[in-house]
C-alpha cells in the first residue's frame, strides 16, 4: 500500500520533471526598442527578430512552435547569430529545414558560431544554408535593400576564420558608409570593446546562453570565454555609440538544462522618428 510520504515524493518528482521541461521548452520573447535615426523615416517600426544558439533544439514537430512564434512577431528581417547546429548531437537537416522556413518569412541573415567551426567542413554547411535561403555573411557587409540606409555586417566566428586585427577590419567596414545604420551580427558578445571602437550602431550576439543557470539579482552562472558570473550574458549593453543586444539563446549544449533562463527569441524594434 502506498503511504502518504511516498505519494508526496512521487508528486514532487513529477512536478520537478514538468518544471525542468518547462524551463527548457517554454519560449519567451524579449522586446527592445532601438533609436535608429540614421535609418530614416522609412524604417520607423522596422522589426528584427534574432535567433541564436538553437543548437539543434526542437520546439514542436519540425520546430513548428518556434517558427509560429517568429511569424506572430511579423519581422522585416531575421538575424541568426550562430550555433544553429550543435557539435555534440548534430542534425544538419534539421538546421536546413529551419533555415528554409524562416527565409520564407522575410530576408534572413546568418553568421556562424563556434559549434559550426568544431564540426568541420563549414564551407559545405555555409553553401547548404545559402541554398536553403539564408544570406550567409562571412566577414562581409551588405545593404538590406536598395535604399542603402541599413547595412548588415557579419563576422565569422574566430574559431573558423581568425582575423589578426578584428578592430581594424570592423572599423574599415563601418567607415565605408558611416551614414548608414550599421548592424553587426557577431556570435560572441565579449568583444564589446572592439565593437564600440568601430562605432557600429547595433550589435546582435549570443554564445553565452544567458549564463545557463540564472540567479535573481546576480545573473548568469557561467558563460564560455567569460567563466563564472559573466558580465555579458543577456539584454542590452551600451558602450559609447554602440548598443549590444545579447540573446540568451534557445538551446543547450554540454549542460542539458536551463534554470530560470527560458529559451529566448529577441525582437528589436527600430525607432526613427
Amino acid at each position: 500500500m502506498i503511504n502518504k510520504d511516498m505519494l508526496k515524493s512521487a508528486l514532487l518528482a513529477v512536478m520537478l520533471y514538468i518544471f525542468l521541461i518547462f524551463e527548457n521548452k517554454k519560449i519567451t520573447v524579449s522586446n527592445y526598442t532601438v533609436n535608429a535615426q540614421k535609418a530614416g523615416r522609412e524604417y520607423n517600426g522596422f522589426k528584427i527578430v534574432q535567433i541564436s544558439d538553437l543548437q539543434n533544439e526542437s520546439f514542436g514537430k519540425r520546430n513548428k512552435r518556434l517558427i509560429n512564434t517568429i511569424k506572430r512577431l511579423k519581422p522585416d528581417m531575421i538575424a541568426v547569430t550562430g550555433d544553429i547546429v550543435d557539435c555534440h548531437r548534430t542534425d544538419v537537416n534539421c538546421a536546413l529545414r529551419f533555415a528554409h522556413e524562416i527565409s520564407q518569412i522575410c530576408p534572413s541573415y546568418y553568421v556562424c558560431g563556434n559549434h559550426e567551426g568544431v564540426l568541420g567542413n563549414y564551407k559545405k554547411l555555409s553553401a547548404d544554408l545559402q541554398k536553403a535561403g539564408l544570406k550567409v555573411l562571412n566577414n562581409e557587409s551588405v545593404y538590406f535593400d536598395r535604399i542603402h540606409k541599413i547595412r548588415v555586417t557579419g563576422l565569422t566566428d574566430p574559431y573558423l576564420e581568425y582575423i589578426k586585427d578584428m578592430g581594424a577590419f570592423l572599423k574599415e567596414e563601418m567607415d565605408r558608409d558611416a551614414d548608414a545604420f550599421n548592424i553587426v551580427l557577431s556570435h560572441r558578445p565579449q568583444f564589446i570593446d572592439i565593437y564600440s571602437k568601430s562605432r557600429c550602431d547595433l550589435v546582435l550576439s549570443g554564445h553565452a546562453h544567458g549564463g545557463q543557470i540564472r540567479f535573481p539579482f546576480i545573473g548568469g552562472l557561467f558563460a564560455p570565454d567569460q567563466g563564472l558570473f559573466p558580465k555579458y550574458t543577456s539584454g542590452v549593453h551600451n558602450l559609447g555609440k554602440t548598443k549590444l543586444i545579447i540573446s540568451r539563446g534557445l538551446g543547450n549544449s554540454v549542460f542539458p538544462q536551463r534554470l530560470f533562463n527560458r529559451p529566448e527569441v529577441v525582437c528589436v524594434n527600430l525607432k526613427t522618428d
